[in-house]
C-alpha cells in the first residue's frame, strides 16, 4: 500500500470513528484525518503486538479496516479524556 492509500484509509477510519462516537471535536476534516491516520497505526501496532496478526498489504482486507477503526476509536476516546470538549461554550 502506498502513502495515498494510507491517507485514504486514515480519513475513512477517522470518519467512521467519529460516526461511531459522536460528539463535538475540534479539527474538522484535518483533525479527522490525523486521528484516523494515527489511529490506523495504533490499531496496526496493537494487532501485530498483542494478536500476533501481521499487517496485510491489501487495501480491502477487512482485518486491516477493523484494526484501523479500532485504533481510531481508542485515539478519539483518549483525546476526549485528556482534553475534554474544547468547543464548550462558556
Amino acid at each position: 500500500m502506498g502513502i495515498l492509500s494510507w491517507l485514504v484509509l486514515g480519513l475513512i477510519a477517522g470518519i467512521i470513528a467519529k460516526v461511531l462516537l459522536p460528539g463535538r471535536d475540534p479539527g474538522g476534516i484535518v483533525g479527522t484525518t490525523l486521528i484516523g491516520i494515527v489511529g490506523s497505526f495504533i490499531g496496526g501496532w496493537l494487532s501485530t503486538k498483542f494478536l500476533d496478526k501481521p499487517i496485510p498489504k491489501d487495501f480491502y482486507d477487512p482485518s486491516m479496516w477493523i484494526a484501523a477503526i479500532a485504533g481510531s476509536l481508542v485515539l478519539l476516546i483518549a483525546y476526549r479524556l485528556l482534553f475534554g470538549n474544547s468547543r464548550e461554550r462558556r
